[in-house]
């Protein structure tokens, strides 16, 4: 099930977006990261994600897009939602499933109200129609961490709010490891990427959008927070919200139910919302 898998890059013009692919399925399904890709792209990373996500497999062929490996200043998550469309076209990927995370779901929702000919049905999973307060303060402190050149504490503020205390407790001994595996040479593109998180809004295009959606949303989200999420509910036509009370930002890693729910929603199945 695990054939098909490819690392891919994409010109464009001056700068090139890495691509990764995987699974063999008929089906298309685009997967969005989220700020993390501003350290470190999906290069690479095409084996580690058809592991985790081998139910996705046999039915779909998945793909997962990059930001454009240079970026402008003032660079909105709008403007990155019109290179990802210009980079299905590229792969000839006329219509495919959407699934974005955290900043990835900020893309997914522009490419679904700007692009709804390329969207299939759109999952938005931890993910903001627009900044809030728990937004600011999180990228906000991931910031100035950055912009001190202190990639530790970077580390180890990411760890401790997108996860839970139990999994932070359990993997901060990791940080090391994963500070020498993330730390870019330059944070310029990172610091470019979290501003367009915080100046993102598509609070007056989400009722345009003609997807059927899945919002997945935690309770205990420290990054994002949850009225986001209850926002786009209430504004995208016949969305649907699945709530982990008990979950952070990380549910998508940490929630064992979570694959499953995402599968039943593509395969048209009703989700329990309870």
């Amino acid at each position: 099930m695990l054939f098909g898998i490819q690392n891919g890059t994409i010109p464009f013009g001056d700068t090139d977006m890495d691509y990764i692919r995987f699974g063999t399925g008929k089906k298309t399904l685009v997967m969005l990261p989220g700020l993390g890709d501003g350290l470190r792209t999906v290069r690479g990373m095409a084996f580690p994600l058809a592991l985790m996500y081998y139910r996705f497999c046999r039915e779909y062929t998945v793909y997962s897009f990059s930001r454009t490996n240079q970026l402008s200043e003032g660079v909105t998550t709008r403007d990155m939602a019109d290179n990802l469309a210009r980079a299905m076209r590229f792969l000839e990927i006329e219509r495919a499933d959407v699934f974005g995370v955290s900043m990835g779901g900020m893309i997914a929702q522009h490419l679904a109200i700007d692009h709804p000919e390329l969207v299939g049905k759109l999952i938005l999973t931890v993910t903001a129609p627009c900044s809030n307060p728990i937004m600011e303060e999180a990228i906000g402190s991931w910031i100035s961490f950055a912009e001190a050149g202190d990639h530790t504490r970077l580390m180890d503020s990411n760890l401790r709010l997108i996860y839970s205390d139990r999994y932070y407790r359990s993997s901060k001994w990791l940080i090391p490891m994963i500070g020498r595996m993330t730390k870019p040479r330059s944070y310029d593109r990172f610091l470019l990427m979290a501003q367009a998180c915080r100046t993102h809004n598509t609070l007056e295009g989400l009722s345009r959008i003609q997807s059927p959606t899945l919002i997945v949303a935690g309770g205990r989200d420290h990054c994002l927070g949850e009225e986001g999420s209850r926002t786009m509910a209430s504004r995208i036509p016949g969305a649907v919200l699945k709530y982990y009370p008990e979950q952070g930002h990380g549910l998508y890693e940490e929630e064992k139910t979570f694959t499953g729910v995402i599968l039943a929603f593509l395969k048209g199945e009703p989700i329990d919302v309870q």
